[in-house]
């Protein structure tokens, strides 16, 4: 079964995951919490990845990876879909290899339960 990914658009959803849970590693960090009125069979996430990272490119590349990776981690493992997600990359993710960045996010999502 193939689980879509939903993107948060409401500024009330962004307060509430970052007054939430939180988990941090070397290149992003997880905030989760769980919203009222989200659907259990969508998984709720976004992705955040400042100006200060550097130009559009630049922003659009770490999102693409940080999509690729959770898209990843839904076919492997059971997240909960009961909370929703807000992930923010920081400034080492810009020159890190895919496969740390993955192992990291795998290692936290790990944590999350």
């Amino acid at each position: 079964m193939s689980i879509k990914l939903l993107s948060l658009s409401k500024n009330e959803d962004f307060k509430s995951l970052l007054g939430g849970k939180k988990i941090s590693n070397k290149y992003l960090t997880i905030f989760f919490n769980k919203l009222s009125g989200k659907s259990n069979k969508k998984l709720n996430i976004s992705f955040v990845a400042q100006k200060k990272l550097g130009n559009a490119v630049k922003r659009n590349k770490i999102k693409r990876r940080l999509r690729n990776v959770m898209n990843q981690i839904i076919k492997i493992y059971k997240i909960n879909l009961n909370y929703s997600y807000l992930l923010i990359a920081k400034k080492e993710i810009i020159n890190a290899k895919f496969s740390d960045i993955k192992e990291a996010i795998f290692k936290d999502c790990k944590k999350i339960k």
